[in-house]
């Protein structure tokens, strides 16, 4: 079968939106799964909406990458977003057009016409995903480099070139999931600018002229369909092969922090997409919306889902029990503590459960457990104490979530190897039919022996231990009135009757 491209896709006869021709607006470095998913969907939706007429050039981060295949597609590649909406199984496919290009700056010609667009009068937005590891200052990267090893090297590279071309300043969008993205990159360019000597009309031209805006980003994306027999369905329906077609989940958000009269370039708010894609002046109050909901959530539950023999995020919104307790945590004791528009709030929580029935994705239990020390501390904690601060009394689903986050590091210990600590779990729910209970509780070092060395301890041994232990909380827990008591009469209830019937008693 045919590979897509602008010809064999007009053979098929398809009647979605396309755009071929358009000037390149956009830089981006990144070229994966989730971008494609992500920004360049919303590109796309303000080219068909607002008619913003533009394109966005790829540029690889890494030498190994996909410019080559997107090169071959023109640019072109599938999208399928699934998920629930309103309980409803949704699978909406697009064909996204808002790609010229990609660069790999790797190759000598590449990286000239990665200058090339630097000197664009077209250019006006960098775009950035570069993991979680890519902004980080290297000292090791000089100018002469071609590229620079960082990505904040190269693009210091590229603003030096069309500061000395004498164009216009860019907005730089930084979507990596660290703190102050935006910040931090903007902290290495001028590190490099400092390390290089570049002279003090561009570090003005970097800092005055260019606006580094930091975002959050917010969309779950699978990526690649892997299974041959789906992916030969979807070639057959489509009437293309399509080794780029991407998969995301329906929901989407994407916070973007900096002055609203980024809207005069930034095409979203003229494309309708303002409760979707928007600037702000804050984003904190959003990342704390995503980290105490969306995220909460899940480290709220899980680990006593978990222990009542559930393995899938999903199946746990099939289990009245699970589900009453994980929505009653949000709507009654994690909402009232956030800053927000309480409309705005409730629709947000609305939709974490619609997310988590996505019927197209198998969200292990085990994989969210990774690390549920921190976890907990950063996603439920700061709930939890505010709750206790504005209603002086303890939050009875978050008390049972911090017992059942002890009894998943404490259920039944059989021994602590390299790879984590090894538990059992009880022989309940879908875990009943396992021949092996064991599982492996994943997080720091330090955690896991704690854990090892107070097996053996009573309920209120235990429970004293990890409330008074300020490494993990930053703080003495147990001076919290009443939280040691109850904790204890939880966990034993978890022990004796089952995670569940703790959930159950929330209700």
């Amino acid at each position: 079968m045919d590979k897509l491209n602008y010809a064999v896709l007009k053979e098929t006869g398809y009647t979605g939106y396309i755009l071929e021709k358009a000037p390149e607006k956009v830089m981006q470095f990144g070229e994966g799964n989730f971008l494609r998913a992500f920004v360049d969907y919303w590109f796309d939706l303000a080219n068909e909406k607002a008619g913003w007429n533009g394109k966005c050039v790829l540029v690889q981060p890494i030498g190994g990458g996909l410019a080559k295949l997107i090169n071959e597609q023109e640019g072109l590649y599938t999208l399928h977003l699934r998920g629930s909406q309103n309980g409803e199984k949704v699978d909406d496919a697009r064909v996204i057009s808002s790609v010229s290009r990609c660069l790999n700056p790797y190759e000598d010609e590449d990286f000239e016409e990665v200058m090339k667009v630097a000197e664009s009068d077209d250019l006006e937005i960098i775009v950035s995903n570069t993991t979680e590891a890519g902004i980080v200052y290297d000292p090791v990267c000089q100018l002469s480099d071609r590229p620079a090893s960082s990505f904040p090297g190269k693009l210091t590279q590229v603003l030096l070139r069309r500061y000395q071309a004498g164009k216009p300043g860019i907005i730089m969008l930084a979507c990596e999931l660290i703190d102050n993205n935006g910040k931090e990159l903007l902290k290495c360019v001028n590190q490099y600018i400092d390390q290089w000597g570049l002279e003090d009309g561009f570090r003005k031209y970097v800092n005055e002229d260019c606006t580094f805006c930091g975002s959050l980003v917010d969309r779950i994306v699978p990526g690649r369909v892997r299974d041959p027999k789906e992916v030969a369905a979807l070639e057959e329906f489509h009437g293309y092969a399509d080794p780029l077609l991407d998969v995301g989940e329906v929901f989407g958000l994407w916070v973007i922090e900096g002055d609203e009269s980024l809207n005069d370039v930034l095409p979203f708010a003229k494309a309708g997409l303002k409760e979707k894609v928007f600037v702000t002046p804050d984003m904190s109050p959003y990342k704390k919306r995503k980290v105490r909901i969306l995220n909460g959530a899940h480290t709220g539950f899980v680990l006593g889902a978990y222990l009542a023999g559930e393995n899938i995020v999903r199946d746990c919104m099939h289990d009245e029990t699970i589900k009453g307790f994980m929505n009653k945590m949000l709507y009654d004791e994690v909402i009232p503590t956030l800053p927000l528009d309480k409309d705005d709030l409730l629709a947000f929580a609305s939709a974490v459960q619609d997310r988590f029935n996505n019927p197209f994705v198998d969200h292990e239990l085990m994989s969210i457990s990774l690390n549920s020390t921190s976890k907990w501390k950063a996603r439920n904690m700061p709930s939890f104490l505010e709750y206790i601060s504005l209603k002086g009394e303890l939050p009875i689903c978050l008390t049972t979530s911090l017992a059942a986050y002890i009894a998943f590091y404490s259920s039944d210990i059989q021994e602590l190897t390299d790879k984590g600590l090894i538990c059992r779990r009880p022989a309940v729910g879908k875990a009943a039919d396992l021949d092996d209970l064991t599982y492996t509780v994943s997080d720091d070092r330090w955690a896991l022996e704690f854990y090892y060395e107070h097996k053996n301890d009573s309920e209120e041994a235990l429970v004293h231990a990890v409330l008074t232990n300020e490494k993990m909380w930053g703080q003495d827990l147990s001076a919290i009135a009443g939280l040691e008591a109850k904790v204890v009469e939880i966990l034993k209830k978890i022990r004796t009757e089952g995670a569940k019937a703790a959930y159950a008693a929330c209700l």
